[in-house]
């Protein structure tokens, strides 16, 4: 579930952060813990990254919410070695890279794990590749990167669904580089 649409009750914020109920509810009502209240009740839901922000702020452990924060990273790709490059690169700490070499999988995977940045590795198929590029738009706040061959083939089409291009043979190091830019425009990484 993704950081940005999954909410807590206070009874789950309270267990995270190992206080009484009445607490998160006395930091919630003075405006310290940011959330909503559910019309018509007393309920209040705490959406799970203004709870991350609260806990950073506050110097608090972010617990079982550690994986929550971690930027996640889809590799659509069948190239074994650019991953195993990509993966050292990208620190387990802060990245939760998951690879897949399928249009099918990949939309599964897209669903499942809500990524912050997808990476299509055109040598799977050009069609295949676009497909994915376009299917997996529908989240603005999404970035793609494709990875085109470098074979002389023309690579002219509609880029709108894509944030940036890299042309093989390229550096690990500099992808990463760029997909940190990326993340970290919009996301706090740890």
């Amino acid at each position: 579930m993704s950081t940005n649409t999954r909410h807590l009750e206070t009874g789950q914020v309270a267990k995270i952060c190992n206080v009484s109920r009445k607490t998160v509810i006395k930091w919630f009502n003075s405006g310290r813990l940011r959330g909503f209240r559910i019309p018509g009740s007393l309920e209040r839901r705490i959406p799970v990254k203004y709870l991350v922000q609260f806990l950073k702020e506050h110097g608090m452990p972010l617990g079982d919410l550690k994986d929550e924060v971690r930027a996640k990273v889809l590799v659509v790709s069948q190239d074994w070695v650019f991953v195993a490059n990509l993966k050292q690169e990208l620190p387990d700490h802060i990245f939760k890279v998951v690879v897949t070499d399928n249009s099918f999988d990949a939309g599964i995977e897209a669903q499942d794990m809500s990524p912050d940045c997808v990476i299509v590795d055109f040598s799977i198929g050009r069609a295949e590749a676009l497909q994915i590029c376009y299917s997996i738009r529908h989240n603005s706040d999404l970035v793609i990167i494709a990875l085109l061959p470098n074979d002389g083939s023309s690579t002219s089409f509609d880029r709108s669904s894509i944030n940036e291009t890299f042309k093989k043979p390229f550096d690990a190091a500099l992808l990463a580089e760029r997909v940190r830019a990326f993340i970290g425009a919009k996301k706090e990484l740890l």
